[in-house]
C-alpha cells in the first residue's frame, strides 16, 4: 500500500499540493479569548504543515491603544531598525514603542528582532490622502526601500504574530496564551512555490484586513501587475500577498461587499453565466469584464478577516477544504471538521460550503439578535443545515 505522501503526491518531486492548513473562530458577541484553543486547533493539523511557516492574527488586540496604528515589523539587524525608526519619527506621531515579547523556544532558530509601534497620522502630512492610504504608502516605502526590515501588521485594534516555525512553536515563542481578542486566525504553511521565511508566512496584512490561505494563485503575475497600477508593491515573496491587497482594494478602496467580491475573486463558469436570469447574468458579465485581473486561478481556500468580520470561501470549483461550525456565539473554519471538533465538540452546525460562496461571520448588534442563536449572523449561498 502507498504511503499518504505517496498518494498525495504521485510525481515524487517532493511538491505536497493538498497541504497547508487554516483555522479560523470568531466570538460574534465580542466577548475575547486567549490563544489556548486555536493554539490546540491548529496544531491538530501539524502533519498538513512542514515547520517553514506559521502565524496567527489577533482582532480586539489592543483595545488601551485602539485609537491608533499598530505597526509590527521585523528587522534583521540593529541598523535597519534605526533606519525605519527615524522614518517612523518623521512620518508619524510615535506613541509608544516596545519589542514584542517572547520566549525561548528549542525549535524558533535565528529569529528576527521584531518590534511594534503604535503610531498616530500627522494630518499635516497627508492633507490630500485618507489617513489609511497614507498608512499604506509607508508601509510600501519600508518594505521596498528599506533593507532587512518588513512591516507585517499595520491596522488598529489587532496584531500579525508569524515566522518559521509550526504554528504551535509560533505560539509558544511569541506568548500567545498571554493575549487575548474575539477574532482569531491562523495558518501552518508547506511552501511549495516560494521559500520559507519570517516574512513569507501567513498571515498577510495590510491595515486591518489579514488572509491565510491554503492552496496555489496560478493568476500571481497578472494580479500583481493590476495591483501595481493602484499603488501595491508586493514584496514577501509568496502569491498570498496579492489576495490581502486585492481584498484592501476592493472592499476599502472600491466600497464592495464581501458577496460582490467573492464574485470577482472566484466567478461561476461562462457556460453557468449564461444559464442565469438576465440582471444577475448583465451583473456578473459586467465584473468580468471591469475586475478580469483580479480573478484567482488555482485551488484556494482563504479566510479573510478585518474588524468584526471573519469570512471563509473557496475556488469555485473547491478544490480545497472548508468546514464551518456554529456553536452558539462561536464560528469556526477550518481545513478540517476534526480540529473543530477538538476544541468544541458538541457544534450547533457544522456543513461544508459550496464552491466561491462566502461564509460570513459579524460582530452582532442590536438589529442582529433574531440571527442564529440570537447573538450572530453568519450567511452562505446555501441555507444552513
Amino acid at each position: 500500500m502507498r504511503d499518504l505522501t505517496e498518494i498525495s503526491n504521485p510525481y515524487s518531486d517532493g511538491k505536497i499540493i493538498d497541504s497547508c492548513s487554516i483555522f479560523g473562530m470568531m466570538d460574534t458577541s465580542g466577548k475575547c479569548f486567549s490563544g489556548k484553543d486555536i493554539t490546540k486547533a491548529i496544531g491538530n493539523m501539524h502533519f498538513r504543515g512542514n515547520g517553514l511557516g506559521g502565524g496567527f492574527a489577533i482582532y480586539g488586540l489592543y483595545p488601551e491603544y485602539a485609537d491608533y496604528y499598530a505597526f509590527h515589523i521585523m528587522y534583521l539587524s540593529k541598523d535597519s531598525q534605526n533606519q525605519v525608526e527615524s522614518f517612523l519619527k518623521e512620518n508619524f506621531h510615535v506613541v509608544v514603542t516596545d519589542e514584542i515579547p517572547t520566549q525561548p523556544t528549542p525549535a524558533i532558530i535565528n529569529p528576527p528582532l521584531v518590534w511594534r509601534y503604535f503610531l498616530e497620522v500627522d494630518m499635516g502630512k497627508c492633507v490630500l490622502q485618507e489617513p489609511d492610504d497614507y498608512v499604506t504608502e509607508k508601509v510600501m516605502q519600508i518594505n521596498t526601500c528599506m533593507d532587512g526590515a518588513f512591516v507585517f501588521s499595520s491596522g488598529k485594534n489587532m496584531g500579525v504574530f508569524k515566522g518559521v516555525g509550526y504554528p504551535e512553536e509560533i505560539a509558544e515563542y511569541f506568548c500567545l496564551n498571554d493575549y487575548q481578542g474575539y477574532l482569531w486566525t491562523s495558518h501552518g504553511r508547506f511552501p511549495t512555490n516560494t521559500r520559507g521565511w519570517w516574512g513569507g508566512a501567513h498571515p498577510f496584512n495590510i491595515l486591518d484586513w489579514t488572509v491565510v490561505h491554503n492552496g496555489e494563485i496560478s493568476s500571481y503575475g497578472i494580479n500583481y501587475r493590476c495591483l501595481e497600477q493602484f499603488g501595491y508593491l508586493c514584496t514577501m515573496q509568496t502569491d498570498t500577498e496579492v489576495v490581502a491587497y486585492i481584498i484592501d482594494l476592493l472592499m476599502r478602496k472600491h466600497g464592495l461587499p464581501i458577496e460582490i467580491v467573492a464574485k470577482i475573486m472566484a466567478p461561476p463558469f461562462w457556460d453557468d453565466i449564461e444559464r442565469l436570469p438576465q440582471d444577475e447574468r448583465e451583473l456578473l458579465i459586467a465584473l468580468r469584464q471591469v475586475y478580469s485581473s483580479m480573478l484567482l486561478n488555482g485551488p484556494f481556500t482563504i479566510i479573510i478577516a478585518h474588524q468584526g468580520e471573519m469570512i471563509g470561501f473557496t475556488d469555485r470549483i473547491r478544490l480545497r477544504p472548508l468546514t464551518v461550525g456554529v456553536k452558539g456565539s462561536m464560528l469556526y473554519l477550518s481545513s478540517e471538521e476534526a480540529s473543530i471538533r477538538l476544541i468544541s465538540p458538541d457544534l450547533d452546525k457544522a456543513w461544508i460550503p459550496m464552491g466561491g460562496e462566502p461564509i460570513i461571520g459579524r460582530l452582532a448588534t442590536e438589529n442582529q439578535k433574531q440571527f442564529i442563536t440570537g447573538v450572530t449572523e453568519v450567511r452562505t449561498g446555501n441555507k444552513l443545515r
